[in-house]
Order: structure tokens, then C-alpha cells, then sequence
């Protein structure tokens, strides 16, 4: 018997689990998810415009269905990463789990570093105003999700001084 495969595949499996965190967590998507393309499925496409740069990644978290745990770290239904690659804006297809009301959130990860940083920027289905350290109500961004794709359009705000806004 040979114990070597057992033992390698194993440790190939653990290494692709501990350094690709997104095969780790089922809620979070491939940014060439199929899902908005064959329809069929609830999953929100969302057109990302007025980033201010081309650098970095756009993060796109969907939370619900329902406002329990709107905004809250960790508890969101779906979430997908893509790397900009010089584009101002993008198309971002995210499947959710169900059918039902949810909030949608993007961030603009200037610089990729997986934090919030001040020069990074950030939307919300249904564009509400945001603050400098305030953050928009499940009722101000929740959007309704059915069986197919819907399609929502986001304009990133940057901070701009004290106020924070579309550049």
C-alpha cells in the first residue's frame, strides 16, 4: 500500500483550504460566477461606477434576507472580491441564497490591503447619502431579490475633506 498519496493529498487539501479562503466559505463567490449569465437563481448584478481609480479590488457583500443582520461583521449571505485590473467600472455578479429582501454593500479597496482604509471608497444598493461615521438603515438600501438576477447600479463615495461623496 502506498501511504504517501493519502498523506500528500491531505496536505494538499489543507493547504488550499488555509491559503484560498474563498474555498473555505460557501457564501463567498468567484468572480466569474455563471449565476447572472444562465439566470434562474436569486443573485443581485451590480454595475459599480464612479471609482476614482482602476487599482485595487471591488468587495461586494450582500446582507439578509430580511434586516436581522444587516451590517453586521460576518453575517453576510454572500460576498465576491475583484481585482479592478485598471477598470473604472465593472459589472459584479453575486448569487444569494434565497429570494427575499436584502442590503448590498461595496467597497472600493484602493490599495488591497483587505482593510477599510480613508482613501477607500463605498456604496450601498439604492445609493443612500452616507457620513463620515454614520451608516445607512436596512430600510434605506434594502433591495428586493426574486428567483432570477436583479440589477442594481452603485455610485462609490470617497471622504472629501469632512463630507463624504461621489468624486
Amino acid at each position: 500500500m502506498n501511504w504517501k498519496f493519502p498523506t500528500a493529498a491531505a496536505a494538499l487539501a489543507a493547504t488550499l483550504f488555509v491559503t484560498n479562503p474563498a474555498l473555505a466559505d460557501p457564501r463567498e463567490a468567484s468572480p466569474n460566477d455563471p449565476t447572472c449569465r444562465e439566470g434562474g437563481k436569486p443573485a443581485v448584478l451590480v454595475r459599480v461606477s464612479g471609482l476614482k481609480n482602476g487599482a485595487g479590488k471591488v468587495r461586494i457583500q450582500a446582507y439578509g434576507p430580511g434586516p436581522s443582520k444587516h451590517l453586521k461583521k460576518g453575517d453576510w449571505a454572500g460576498r465576491v472580491d475583484v481585482p479592478l485590473n485598471g477598470r473604472r467600472s465593472v459589472d459584479i455578479c453575486l448569487p444569494l441564497p434565497a429570494a427575499g429582501a436584502y442590503s448590498v454593500a461595496v467597497r472600493h479597496d484602493a490599495n488591497a490591503n483587505k482593510k477599510s482604509d480613508w482613501n477607500d471608497g463605498a456604496a450601498f444598493s439604492r445609493n443612500p447619502k452616507l457620513g463620515l461615521t454614520s451608516k445607512p438603515t436596512f430600510a434605506q438600501t434594502a433591495i428586493r431579490v426574486g428567483n432570477d438576477p436583479t440589477r442594481i447600479s452603485v455610485v462609490l463615495n470617497y471622504r472629501q475633506g469632512l463630507s463624504v461623496g461621489p468624486i
